[in-house]
């Protein structure tokens, strides 16, 4: 019985310290400190990436700073402060999680195995997983990839996708892990790997960025659904409300339009390429109707 009791105890102790010791309340922490904190990603075109004076830019950074602006009304803060914190896709969430930024804004996909650790705003993009390649490789599809190497950006949604399937058509791809999009890239452009497997919207920002457009393509049918969502801290409904109405309000304005085609619709920096990523019916609906959720 004594073993029993302190097993029992043991186990309502580990549960005190798993919980945390009480809700987020991110805007309270905004006022007091007069900081906001930002999380953005270094490469992720046209969502968060760096511009030719290495500052943050992109869609998801205009959407994030309509936030802000509201914010600064909200708390009657016209100086609030603004940290640009960059983030990579394995340290995302534990920033977020552990209250080092408030506000993710790069190219996240709201999953609901991610919704156990964060939250999410309402959904403002829609895309999926396809592959990227070099065009005289001769893949077309993930079943051309049978014992070749495939790199994968570590933590992504996508290279828990490519290796399910990997697993289950038994094809015996040969990964090769990468700390970002860029380094991902970089081994498909060097003949390291044959294949990345990405959100296709990401994959058509690389390839328009690259030395070589023309050498690439991005093939195969999409092997993951992937909504894009502005991640904030897990049980914060105040800032989550907060934050749903200003991206709502932008939805049934209209300025959402505005600024997607901005930045997938017309020339971007820091090259002035257009990426010709018209919006798809997808995301027209989840504008038409925001929700947030995702997955």
């Amino acid at each position: 019985m004594k073993r029993i009791a302190s097993v029992i105890v043991a186990l309502f102790a580990c549960a005190a310290f798993a919980a945390p010791a009480f809700a987020a309340d991110t805007l309270k922490k905004i006022k007091e400190t007069g900081t906001i904190t930002i999380g953005h990603r270094d490469a992720s075109i046209p969502f968060s990436y760096l511009d030719d004076k290495q500052q943050p830019i992109g869609y998801s950074m205009d959407l994030c700073m309509k936030i802000v602006g509201a914010l600064k009304t909200k708390l009657k803060m016209p100086k609030l402060k603004v940290v640009l914190n960059p983030v990579t896709s394995q340290t995302r969430i534990p920033l977020i999680a552990n209250g080092s930024i408030d506000m993710e804004c790069g190219s996240t996909t709201n999953s609901v195995e991610r919704q156990k650790q964060v939250a999410f705003l309402n959904t403002t993009f829609i895309t999926g997983t396809k592959l990227l390649v070099k065009k005289s490789s001769g893949v077309k599809s993930y079943k051309d990839l049978k014992d070749k190497a495939v790199v994968v950006t570590n933590g992504t949604t996508n290279e828990r996708a490519i290796k399910e399937l990997d697993a289950k058509e038994n094809l015996g791809m040969k990964f090769i892990p990468s700390k970002d999009h860029a380094e991902s890239f970089l081994s498909v452009d060097s003949g390291r790997a044959v294949a990345f497997p990405m959100d296709d919207i990401l994959l058509a920002g690389l390839i328009n960025n690259s030395k070589n457009p023309g050498e690439f393509e991005i093939v195969g049918a999409f092997l993951s659904h992937d909504p894009y969502a502005i991640m904030i801290s897990k049980d914060d409904p105040a800032f989550k409300k907060f934050g749903d109405e200003v991206i709502g309000g932008l939805m049934k304005s209209g300025e959402i339009n505005k600024i997607y085609s901005k930045w997938f619709e017309n020339p971007i920096p820091p090259k002035g390429n257009n990426l010709k990523f018209p919006m798809s019916d997808g995301l027209k609906e989840a504008i038409a109707h925001p929700n947030d959720k995702g997955a």
